[in-house]
């Protein structure tokens, strides 16, 4: 995988089970200033399907934005807070 990030420029940051929950991680990022694109499987999200692999969906950024990105992913909620990030449903590699 590591060429394909190479290749690419860009580097997986977090994996989610469903498209809602990479939304939300998408949403986050991109507040932050963060560019992001979601790779996925077009069937997932049209059937609504999050079986063996099919909704899986990867958040992704550009190379230079990963330490960034991670350490955003990677931050506990302020005290009192409402919002957090959802777990990874992949652990990293």
């Amino acid at each position: 995988m590591a060429q394909k990030e190479k290749h690419t420029g860009l580097v997986t940051v977090y994996v989610a089970q469903g498209i809602l929950r990479a939304m939300v991680v998408r949403g986050a990022l991109e507040t932050a200033g963060i560019p992001v694109i979601l790779t996925y499987e077009s069937v997932g999200p049209v059937i609504g399907l999050t079986v063996d692999g099919i909704g899986r969906v990867e958040v992704r950024v550009p190379l230079e934005w990963e330490a960034e990105a991670r350490d955003l992913l990677d931050a506990q909620p302020r005290t009192g807070e409402a919002y957090g990030v959802p777990e990874n449903d992949e652990a990293d590699d």
